[in-house]
């Protein structure tokens, strides 16, 4: 294995801007504003504390938070000590946030008094006897928690967050490139996998994110470079509000981004999606960018912008200059409503993966300019079966790859990489599964995925796990998932269930006992009840005739 394309931690750029920038606002949110200098120092006290409870260069912390300042501060801090900060999806209950303990082998986790029964939960199970992860048994884990709750009580046996804050970090610094972060991903099989990043990789793949082509072409080679155009007088600085959890990577990335131009991240009040709640933010807080999942969260802001305005009360957010979404379908209706209230702003949608990329491109700043066209990255190729590089002027189609920088794989799952992560000749391509056509002009049509996975507001589902779940319950004898098209989700996750002969089992108890065992979610939001799914001798369904069940429930 080669060396990362950096030798660099992305903490140890931070620390420069903050040496830089000492007054500058990096984090804004209800609790008020944290400094460079102050957001520094949180990060270096919180890192001493993680120190102490025996978290080193190569171990894991789990965040199991909501979109807040403590989760960039554990970012920081974990950074800071070579460790590996964990996405952790806050929607999970305890079955599914023990297996991701599990499979990150993680040390501590961070996460709020408001979750506190699904944490304890999840620690009962990887803690108990025979509870053994990859290494042997499981060690106790440290409970770290951020108090979001006044109802909620003492916290017990956790530790609360802070409370750690009481002394600046003072050990080595064995910080470089190579230190790594883990992203999970639901990927195309039920078992939660880890794509495993290197910091150096991530930074040299984030370049253009950053900087565009910057002037003449000329991206930075140094962190000397990096520094000199964040700290620059004058130079412009993003007011980012990442309104997608920022457990999935493309907010993730993007608020590391805001800081390591010296801009600022904005938080919300409240971590549940309110369109009115995020408009009045962007308008008080005169935000330049966020981060939206698609449709998910464009279709209800276009609504709230319609409302206001017809009610004579327009929202003024005319200071966005920059839309991101990524992984989420994001119609050319609800981009031209947007359109309206903005004045040029960027809509840009992003063909990418949590394994890599980006695979490709639409951007937009006027409705002129719709519909949007995909366009193949700089980077990506399509490839036959063969795992030919095919003609982008061929017409032809392939499996979408990407040969830029990259992951170095999944944690723990060597015969996954060498899937997903194919070495062709002189390259290593990152090819998840997604089918495109060429159309000339680097312009492709994306065809879908071949497997199963449904991909409902961003969040993938594997619908053996959702099958798994509705065969538990003592009145179903059989179950089939799938996703349908939805206007607003992209995909929303569909069953039809049969259930035992005179069962009085409706679709509300149904997917109230999935909403039970898995995150909200992956409970099928249409259910057909049947007395039998009539498969074949093969054990096969028929898909069209289960479409057809489910469409008008």
């Amino acid at each position: 294995m080669t060396g990362p394309a950096w030798d660099a931690n992305w903490s140890q750029l931070w620390d420069r801007i903050a040496a830089a920038l000492p007054d500058a606002p990096a984090i804004e949110s209800p609790a008020g504003t944290l400094t460079y200098a102050q957001l520094e120092d949180r990060a270096s006290r919180l890192a001493r504390a993680f120190s102490q409870l025996g978290i080193g260069r190569g171990d894991s912390v789990g965040l199991f938070l909501y979109n807040r300042p403590e989760y960039l501060e554990s970012i920081y801090a974990a950074f800071k000590l070579g460790a590996i900060p964990v996405n952790m999806n806050f929607r999970y209950r305890a079955a599914e946030l023990a297996e991701l303990i599990r499979a990150s082998r993680a040390k501590a986790l961070a996460a709020p008094s408001s979750l506190r029964a699904e944490v304890l939960g999840a620690l009962s199970l990887v803690e108990e006897p025979g509870a053994a992860g990859p290494l042997g048994a499981s060690p106790r884990i440290h409970h770290v928690e951020v108090a979001d709750d006044p109802e909620q009580a003492e916290p017990g046996d956790a530790l609360p967050y802070e409370s750690l804050l009481d002394a600046r970090y003072d050990g080595p610094d064995e910080r470089g490139g190579a230190d790594r972060i883990y992203l999970f991903t639901g990927g195309t099989t039920g078992t939660p996998k880890a794509v495993v990043w290197r910091h150096g990789d991530l930074l040299d793949a984030q370049l253009v994110s950053l900087y565009g082509t910057g002037p003449g072409g000329a991206l930075p080679a140094t962190l000397d470079e990096m520094v000199a155009r964040a700290t620059e007088p004058g130079a412009p600085r993003p007011r980012l509000l990442p309104i997608a959890p920022l457990m999935h990577s493309s907010a993730m990335f993007n608020s590391m981004n805001a800081l390591t131009l010296g801009g600022t991240v904005v938080f919300l009040d409240n971590p549940r999606f309110d369109a009115t709640q995020v408009l009045r933010t962007i308008q008080e807080r005169r935000v330049t960018r966020t981060v939206i999942a698609g449709d998910a969260v464009a279709v209800p802001l276009v609504d709230e912008l319609r409302r206001a305005t017809e009610a004579g009360e327009p929202y003024d957010i005319r200071s966005l200059d920059l839309l991101i979404s990524s992984g989420m379908a994001w119609t050319d209706r609800s981009k031209a409503e947007l359109l309206r209230h903005l004045d040029g702003a960027l809509l840009f949608d992003i063909l990418g993966a949590t394994e890599g990329g980006p695979f490709a491109y639409s951007f937009v700043r006027s409705a002129e300019e719709l519909p949007a066209q995909l366009v193949i990255a700089q980077g990506a190729v399509l490839l036959d079966e063969a795992g030919r590089e095919l003609d982008p002027e061929s017409g032809a189609t392939g499996v979408l790859a990407y040969r830029g920088p990259k992951p170095i794989g999944y944690l723990d799952a060597p015969e996954k990489t060498a899937e997903t992560y194919r070495r062709i000749g002189e390259h290593v391509y990152v090819a998840p599964g997604d089918y495109a056509r060429h159309l000339g002009g680097g312009r492709i049509e994306l065809l879908g995925r071949g497997s199963a996975t449904v991909n409902t507001g961003g969040e993938k589902v594997y619908p053996a796990e959702v099958e798994e779940a509705l065969r538990a319950h003592p009145e179903v004898t059989d179950a089939v998932v799938f996703g349908v098209p939805d206007p607003r989700w992209g995909q929303v996750v569909a069953a039809v269930v049969a259930v035992r002969p005179g069962s009085a089992a409706t679709a509300e108890e149904l997917r109230e006992h999935v909403g039970r065992l898995l995150a909200g979610y992956k409970k099928p939001r249409r259910i057909a009840v049947v007395d039998s799914l009539e498969r074949t001798p093969s054990g096969k369904a028929d898909m069209r005739r289960m479409a057809a069940l489910v469409s008008g429930a």
